[in-house]
């Protein structure tokens, strides 16, 4: 009975608190809010959906893993969401800049005390020095541009914006390390690998879309995109492009299945990058719908990953075969994420790669060369990673176990009712 109580109470402790954020969320997005807070708050689509994404995956993320019942993981997932939402909706540039750093922090607890791998304590250390060199010169630059313009609002920066090309990589840098861009990428998989599933997850899916979402921010306050484009801004496109579809390729190369969702992750946000940076209304909305989408089927898949793990007891693919047999209802889940995640119709992901087609064709044919690569070889290394675990004879070193859970059946499905945003296009739109 003390045990059932305890359970009670951390799920009631759990689901108020992050109530309470939404609904201190929603009242701040308040259109009859004052009008001076209206400069404290990002109001946008941009970061509505965000916010809503971040929520999301917090409470999944505690319906996923009920086995850490400890305070401090509470306080953990609950403080990031904080920071978080703070990161997504304030306008000012300072704010936004110390709780995008301020995000790391409780990451780093989640790889490196709940982490079960050996190596989490060098894989937080290449996260920290990865993220937070590249982030250090960005600081610089927002200080003397707030102090050259007498302001940190993000909304006044459209008035008295300039632009200083030389700075352009420089400025980028934090962000394209957070998302990260191919070449600037190798912290990710690391990390992934050695991080718990609470961990796994919001690395995934919330933290990459803060790196897409600060370059959106600081276009407001540099002008990187669009007229200003210069052969930094084209170089930078490219080279996250092509190396998406080298990413691509490499997932096929991965024997852990951690490792092989975390590199499919690069080539996804290498579309996100370049929407954004091409800063048209059919760029910028490719990469919103694709943000939001990744986010929810990269989750996805490393629940399936750790639940696939528990039962295993190993992540190795070449020791899963034959889950089919054995264990249906996970093979089932296996397929319908594997397919999100290879954009079949009608997902949010395909409607992201059909957003950006336009883009790349008023930039080059090559791009759309290249994009046809990416879309084939998502294809096959998705097809791949579905077959090679559930087809086939049963393996010696899976042994049959408990079915399925309630909560891991939930989490699952609750991942999956989000998906049909599809049918609110012009959320995403607007």
């Amino acid at each position: 009975m003390l045990i059932v109580n305890f359970f009670i109470h951390y799920w009631v402790v759990n689901f108020i608190t992050i109530f309470m954020v939404m609904f201190m969320y929603l009242f701040f997005m308040n259109q009859s809010f004052s009008w001076s807070m209206e400069y404290m708050f990002n109001y946008s689509n941009i970061s509505n959906l965000m916010v809503l994404l971040s929520l999301i995956l917090c409470v999944l993320t505690l319906i996923s893993s009920p086995e850490n019942k400890k305070k401090k993981y509470l306080l953990c997932i609950c403080s990031l969401s904080l920071i978080l939402m703070v990161s997504f909706s304030t306008d000012n540039s300072m704010i936004f800049y110390i709780f995008f750093e301020s995000s790391l922090i409780p990451t780093l607890f989640l790889i490196v005390s709940w982490g079960y791998q050996p190596e989490r304590l060098q894989a937080g250390t290449y996260m920290m020095i990865y993220t937070v060199t590249a982030s250090l010169p960005l600081m610089i630059l927002m200080l003397a541009r707030c102090k050259h313009d007498g302001t940190m609002m993000f909304s006044l920066f459209n008035m008295l914006s300039y632009s200083n090309i030389s700075m352009t990589l420089i400025i980028m840098l934090a962000f394209l390390v957070k998302l990260p861009m191919y070449s600037c990428h190798l912290w990710l998989p690391k990390a992934h690998v050695e991080a718990s599933l609470a961990g796994s997850m919001i690395l995934a899916g919330i933290l990459l879309k803060l790196g897409g979402f600060g370059l959106i921010q600081m276009s407001k306050m540099f002008e990187l995109t669009g007229v200003t484009m210069n052969n930094m801004l084209l170089f930078t496109m490219s080279l996250s492009f092509f190396g998406g579809l080298l990413a691509s390729m490499m997932c096929m190369r991965q024997n852990d299945m951690k490792a092989f969702v975390a590199y499919s992750s690069v080539s996804h946000m290498s579309l996100v990058i370049v929407g954004v940076l091409y800063d048209k209304i059919w760029g910028v909305t490719s990469a919103l719908i694709t943000m939001f989408a990744h986010g929810l089927s990269s989750s996805a898949l490393f629940c399936m990953t750790y639940y696939t793990y528990t039962k295993v007891h190993s992540r190795s693919m070449a020791y899963i075969k034959g889950m089919l047999q054995l264990f249906p209802i996970l093979s089932m889940f296996w397929f319908i994420f594997c397919s999100l995640n290879m954009a079949v119709p009608p997902s949010l992901n395909l409607l992201g790669e059909m957003f950006v087609i336009p883009v790349m064709y008023s930039m080059s044919i090559m791009f759309i060369i290249i994009m046809g690569f990416m879309i084939f070889m998502s294809a096959v290394y998705n097809m791949y990673l579905y077959s090679l675990i559930n087809h086939g004879p049963s393996s010696n070193y899976i042994f049959p176990s408990f079915p399925m859970k309630m909560y891991q059946m939930t989490s699952l499905l609750f991942h999956v009712i989000p998906f049909l945003m599809i049918f609110k296009l012009e959320f995403f739109v607007n």
